[in-house]
């Protein structure tokens, strides 16, 4: 979590809502906040010229919102035909039912408590949909149940709120781990190294055009606040309130609680390495 205005991915400016690649068209859900940014991006993918779309992300249980989503894909002659969630936390997925009532469609998503339908989400899972081809790729660390949705076709790759358009993720302790976070992020280095993925479709925030060079930030602001944490602890800063008023200090104090959950993260990773030792 950091106060950065912009960061290394060449975030695209101008109006976040619209289209973003030929395949994808974004949504923005209006529950602008300090946690999410300008609001939760739903996307519309599809191929340019099939009639049948596919919806990751609804949003926020939010009507007019999710009918917008709808009538966005009915005017470019679109039907939704799928709806898939990146995870559970509700600025994402609140709405899903809702919207699956709206165009009678299965909700697919890796936590059977948040399905509709018998379908799930696993590794490895390729959906076809219309001609739209998209791999799922697990990146559990924000939440134990994130994925993303590799779109090879347009080199992109959707990441909820595993990599966010402006500013760092919360790992979302204790359902959230630092370890597998850090694993996720390596995951999604291999897809832009491997697999030519250049640009990112997250779940809030601009698209970034340098998939690779916001996910090399990400692992390296993750070393640096890992290091800060440990020299804190070593410092005598011992619980999580007090590493956050010393390491979090630039960042806004109404994000000081979602920074705790971090710290408890990183606090979690240091002690299960060796690297501290706290008291119970």
């Amino acid at each position: 979590m950091t106060n950065a205005a912009a960061l290394p991915g060449q975030p695209r400016g101008g109006v976040l809502s619209g289209p973003a690649t030929a395949r994808a068209v974004n949504v923005l859900a209006p529950n602008a906040s300090a946690m999410t940014l300008d609001g939760t991006n739903t996307w519309i993918l599809a191929e340019p010229d099939s009639d049948l779309a596919v919806v990751v992300d609804p949003g926020p249980l939010d009507d007019a919102h999710l009918r917008r989503v709808v009538d966005t894909a009915e005017r470019v002659g679109k039907r939704v035909a799928l709806t898939l969630l990146t995870h559970g936390h509700p600025d994402h997925a609140e709405g899903a039912a809702r919207f699956a009532e709206l165009t009678r469609t299965n909700v697919r998503a890796l936590d059977p408590a948040l399905r509709l339908g018998e379908e799930g989400l696993a590794a490895g899972d390729v959906i076809a949909v219309g001609g739209l081809e998209l791999r799922v790729v697990p990146t559990p660390g924000h939440t134990a149940d994130s994925l993303c949705f590799h779109l090879p076709a347009d080199r992109a790759v959707l990441t909820g709120d595993t990599v966010l358009g402006r500013g760092t993720t919360v790992v979302a302790h204790p359902d959230g781990r630092l370890g597998d976070y850090l694993d996720s992020l390596r995951r999604l280095r291999s897809l832009t190294a491997d697999d030519g993925v250049h640009t990112v479709l997250p779940g809030h925030g601009p698209v970034l055009e340098d998939a690779q060079g916001v996910v090399e930030y990400y692992l390296a602001h993750r070393a640096h606040r890992l290091a800060q944490v440990e020299t804190a602890v070593e410092d005598g800063h011992r619980t999580p309130g007090e590493v956050v008023a010393h390491v979090y200090a630039d960042v806004d104090r109404s994000l000081w609680p979602a920074a705790e959950l971090s710290v408890r993260a990183q606090l979690e990773y240091l002690g299960e390495h060796g690297l501290i030792q706290l008291p119970d």
